[in-house]
């Protein structure tokens, strides 16, 4: 399930430029407390792995850069998703009764709701990146350091990590295992994000693509978010066809 939320202010809206961290904040705060201490401590795990099962956009405005900052003016909005109702039911509920809620520094209040399933009827769906996607491994050093490396669609890492991802989700959500294979295609140009996300640089991808797979496990990387770090703002994606 995917949530439009528009948002108004007296002031203009300013921004850091890598604001992830912000949003992330205010999602936290703007759900049931019980959820959250939930999601944020503990989340849902499998293989040692742990999901948060949100996603959520960069923010939509007419952005005018600022002293350093980004400028949105009184407006803007936010793309957030999930398979969660409960998570659903909680934001959307916040949002509509709070009247004085804060992202950063800046007091807003919600000017409209829009609620869309996205529902997967098919084994392929035709995206947009609402927020880039990312797919990375860490890999350890001789030294024991480890350093992470981040892959871009069309290396051959990508479509693997991209399913791996998804079978853990699946399986985190449902206690189900699902194989499929994952085929991320591009249909235009691709590029490359760089975001600081408290003071780590994170890459991700950004751009039209078609993907093949389980219906079910594109319905998880609808709802929940596409590759890696999704409740740190990364891999929300609108689907804007059927694929033919």
């Amino acid at each position: 399930m995917q949530i439009r939320v528009s948002f108004i202010s007296d002031k203009d809206i300013v921004l850091p430029i890598h604001y992830n961290d912000i949003v992330q904040a205010f999602i936290y705060s703007n759900i049931d407390y019980d959820l959250s201490c939930f999601l944020h401590d503990k989340g849902f795990t499998t293989n040692g792995r742990t999901f948060k099962m949100f996603s959520f956009s960069r923010i939509i405005g007419r952005p005018k850069m600022k002293e350093g900052n980004i400028n949105f003016g009184k407006k803007i909005q936010l793309f957030i998703s999930s398979p969660l109702d409960d998570f659903c039911s909680s934001i959307a509920n916040y949002m509509l009764k709070s009247n004085n809620m804060f992202l950063g520094k800046n007091n807003i209040k919600t000017e409209q709701i829009e609620i869309n399933n996205q529902c997967v009827k098919e084994d392929k769906i035709i995206v947009n990146t609402m927020s880039p996607i990312v797919v990375y491994s860490t890999f350890v050093r001789p030294d024991n350091g480890k350093y992470t490396c981040y892959f871009m669609p069309k290396e051959p890492d990508f479509n693997r990590l991209i399913k791996e991802n998804l079978i853990k989700k699946y399986k985190a959500l449902e206690n189900k295992i699902i194989e499929s294979d994952i085929e991320v295609i591009p249909l235009g140009p691709v590029k490359q994000n760089l975001t600081y996300y408290k003071k780590t640089i994170i890459k991700g991808a950004s751009g039209k693509f078609l993907i093949k797979g389980a219906k079910e496990l594109l319905q998880i990387g609808v709802d929940t978010g596409f590759g890696s770090k999704n409740s740190q703002g990364f891999g929300c994606v609108k689907v804007i066809n059927k694929a033919q």
